[in-house]
């Protein structure tokens, strides 16, 4: 875990922010503050404690990072669990949750989680509140979008989370009601970080160009994993309806095929619709592709981003960290990134996308208004020095 220290932020950071944070953190000398979640790679959680607990140590924290490890049938009751509580069907026996409860027990046996304040990412470490130490305090972080889910599915978690001392959501339209506190922190990105790093014209040129994507037209960018909730289609179809009327190439760049029925799935259909059309590029990139993705975002002229089902999408902070107006839609926690008509649009339709994507390639000046007011907003909002200080400021509460 290693990467940019933190006086490199005051460049990117709110003037001030980084002063603040090295004021919170005296206060917090030595507490120990244990972050426990599935995996160190691989999802958002992981991305996020990869930066954010050697800057806490920097600090002056004592901040450490717990991986919870099970068996094949450990994981799946997690995956049917993670499923059911996102409002999908999903199977779970009892052999699974078995399974579940018992990977808890077996690594909280070897984890080290005697802390001042533990913070279980998402679902996976659950269960490890049933023994918990008797010193400290417990919160569980939860990254998922919770409103819809299954009754059964959410009674079986609800018992664990009653014995946290605080649930922390990335939204507040995201959350289940329980007898705790609850909490709000939004997400954030590593604007120093390789998918965020600034790039050079020459860079970025020679990227694309070896992705095989002519710069003759302007360019609509989707970033997102090939899958149902996705719905890369709808950005084809809203594509097809501007090119109408402005010449312009849709670049649809995903990942989540390989090894994968449903996304093997939609990259087939997708495929398919998209036909020999010279203008459409379906991209597969690769899990370490974070320079590509930044020179694809920092090369596109409007970039699209419209789920009818969703996370957070910190996928939209990203392209408008590069000072890019986006079109997206009104699911999970895109209209918080998004201001209408301030740093971009948020649609309720195929053919609303269609309307702005053409206002914005016909309008070079409101594109680029709403690009840099989108790159400030995201500035202010979800860079990682603000997600630290709201770590910092909860572990001073919870630890009073």
């Amino acid at each position: 875990m290693s990467g940019p220290r933190l006086e490199e932020y005051r460049d990117v950071a709110p003037r001030g922010a980084i002063d603040l944070l090295l004021k919170l953190a005296e206060r917090l000398q030595g507490r120990r503050f244990v972050h426990v979640n599935a995996s160190r790679y691989g999802s958002g959680s992981s991305e996020i404690l990869a930066r954010l607990v050697p800057l806490l140590q920097e600090l002056g924290v004592n901040a450490t990072w717990e991986v919870i490890v099970g068996d094949p049938a450990f994981y799946a009751a997690t995956h049917a669990l993670q499923t059911a509580l996102g409002g999908q069907p999903a199977a779970i026996t009892e052999a699974m949750l078995v399974s579940y409860v018992e990977a808890a027990a077996t690594n909280a046996a070897t984890l080290r989680l005697e802390a001042d304040l533990a913070m279980v990412h998402d679902l996976a470490a659950l269960p490890l509140v049933r023994h918990r130490p008797e010193r400290g305090r417990w919160v569980w972080r939860c990254h998922a979008d919770l409103s819809r889910a299954w009754r059964r599915a959410w009674h079986l978690v609800r018992r664990d989370l009653e014995h946290y001392d605080a649930v922390v959501y990335s939204m507040p339209k995201f959350a289940q009601r329980v007898r705790v506190p609850m909490l709000v922190v939004h997400p954030s990105i590593d604007p120093l970080g390789e998918k965020n790093r600034e790039l050079g014209r020459a860079e970025v040129r020679d990227i694309v160009d070896r992705l095989g994507i002519p710069r003759d037209k302007p360019l609509l960018l989707q970033v997102a994993a090939y899958s149902r909730a996705t719905e890369p289609m709808r950005a084809l179809t809203a594509f097809r309806l501007a090119r109408k009327y402005v010449p312009c190439r849709l670049v649809l760049a995903g990942w989540g095929a390989a090894d994968n029925p449903e996304g093997s799935a939609v990259l087939a259909e997708l495929r398919e619709a998209a036909g020999q059309d010279p203008d459409v590029h379906v991209l597969v990139m690769p899990p370490d592709a974070a320079r590509e993705l930044n020179a694809l975002q920092r090369a596109a002229t409007v970039v699209v981003h419209l789920p009818q089902r969703e996370g957070f999408g910190l996928a939209v902070a990203e392209a408008m960290w590069k000072g890019k107006p986006v079109v997206g839609s009104v699911a999970g926690g895109i209209p918080a990134q998004i201001l209408f008509e301030v740093t971009g649009y948020t649609v309720g339709s195929v053919e609303g996308a269609a309307f702005r994507i053409r206002q914005l390639l016909q309008s070079p000046d409101l594109a680029a208004r709403l690009g840099g007011a989108a790159r400030e907003y995201v500035r202010r909002n979800f860079l990682l020095p603000r997600h630290l200080g709201d770590y910092l400021a909860l572990l001073a509460q919870m630890t009073a």
